[in-house]
């Protein structure tokens, strides 16, 4: 009785800082169907007209295959990193359903907000995922969640400037044409760290490896960087600069994710390209850019009143048909390996793009608590080539000053 007054309170709370709710019923038994009531997030963009109301229509569809439950639907307006916080902080008074991004596990485990995935469930979502995949969402062998799509980012460009040869390697992208990257965003910035042998936890999600993003190996990438930023031919990404430069064309490539690929397609037209990262040189050694790569995911609130069928939804949400029609109507690249076959999917350039850097040009993020004391140091490495504070005189010294910031919690 405490949790449903506090999911009415929360309802009341979340009406008034303008996050709609809207409640539909499902499908209706005979008279003895099980009386459900589900309260499922997600972004606006998912329950949109403009998006075909991709939510309410796979919850009506789930409700008609099971005429067993007599639904009500809650919706309310979540992003994957609010709800994952929102759930962290007040499961009880949180959805049963809701989307999240992977490296927010860790926080809802911590705080016993998300449930496993177990039986012929989980059965169902290892057999329909790459392995990689699962690991975005499995801790000490526990499964916490249904994967809907890839989280990472690859590069866009320009391909009446560009051939297929030249995006291999970005040292000869600068030969040919002006490229953009987001160089003080700590999102972005590790892929040259990494690409040169740094590591994060040993790339495995270990806390206790800690951070190596020190000694030659990460002088040498910051002294790379530093060579980048002063190429007249490169120029760095900040506040959509690189999307306005490829519509007025004084920029020819960029590094985004999908969630800019309608907004490219209409600067570019046809000559929208898209690529898994490429390689770059140091010290006339090709190395492979590295992305930070994870996914994102229907989970199900451990506080639920309605497990079993909160579980079911969350399975159907994640699914092969529920795919399809997230990628028809919004652009949402699937991971469902079956999906992954049909000929039409498999052939998009954007598809493409983006699994192959997940599943060859990427690193896992790292989703251990340690992981909050690396952005800022990056960040901070990013803006100081920018301002060039940073130089190669004092490459070494600001280098090891990240390396030392990386691995400290602030305190000492």
């Amino acid at each position: 009785m405490v949790g449903s007054l506090k999911r009415f309170l929360t309802g009341i709370m979340a009406l008034t800082l303008g996050v709609g709710l809207t409640a539909c019923a499902g499908s209706k038994g005979s008279g003895t169907a099980e009386k459900v009531r589900l309260m499922v997030w997600s972004p606006s963009e998912d329950q949109s007209k403009d998006s075909g109301e991709w939510l309410q229509t796979m919850c009506k569809n789930f409700a008609n295959e099971h005429p067993e439950w007599d639904i009500t639907f809650v919706y309310g307006v979540a992003d994957e990193a609010t709800a994952a916080d929102q759930v962290s902080q007040d499961p009880e008074a949180s959805a049963d359903v809701f989307m999240y991004a992977n490296d927010k596990i860790s926080n809802l485990i911590d705080a016993k907000a998300i449930a496993k995935f177990g039986g012929k469930y989980k059965e169902a979502i290892e057999s329909t995922n790459s392995k990689e995949l699962l690991d975005s969402l499995t801790v000490n062998n526990e499964l916490y969640g249904v994967p809907f799509t890839t989280n990472t980012w690859y590069m866009f460009y320009d391909k009446s400037v560009f051939s297929d040869d030249d995006i291999k390697n970005l040292d000869t992208m600068l030969k040919k044409g002006i490229v953009s990257f987001p160089l003080a965003n700590s999102w972005y910035l590790p892929a040259f760290y990494l690409g040169n042998g740094c590591t994060l936890f040993g790339n495995d999600n270990d806390e206790s490896k800690g951070v190596d993003f020190g000694g030659e190996k990460a002088v040498d990438a910051t002294n790379y960087v530093i060579d980048l930023a002063a190429n007249s031919n490169f120029k760095i990404d900040a506040d959509g600069s690189a999307l306005a430069g490829l519509r007025d064309g004084s920029v020819n490539a960029m590094f985004t994710g999908s969630w800019d690929a309608n907004a490219i397609k209409e600067a570019l037209g046809e000559n929208m390209g898209a690529a898994s990262l490429p390689t770059f040189s140091i010290k006339g050694e090709e190395k492979q850019m590295l992305a930070y790569a994870g996914s994102k995911a229907i989970g199900v609130n451990s506080h639920s009143e309605h497990m079993e069928q909160a579980v079911a939804l969350a399975v159907y949400l994640g699914g092969m048909e529920a795919q399809k029609a997230h990628y028809e109507l919004r652009n949402v690249i699937p991971c469902n390996t079956e999906l992954l076959k049909d000929p039409e999917i498999a052939s998009d350039a954007l598809v493409l793009a983006q699994n192959n850097t997940f599943n060859n040009t990427s690193i896992l993020q790292p989703f251990v608590s340690a992981m909050s004391n690396c952005w800022s140091p990056v960040e901070n490495m990013g803006k100081a080539i920018r301002n060039k504070s940073v130089t190669h005189a004092n490459a070494k010294e600001q280098t090891e000053a990240m390396n030392a910031a990386m691995n400290s919690n602030g305190l000492n």
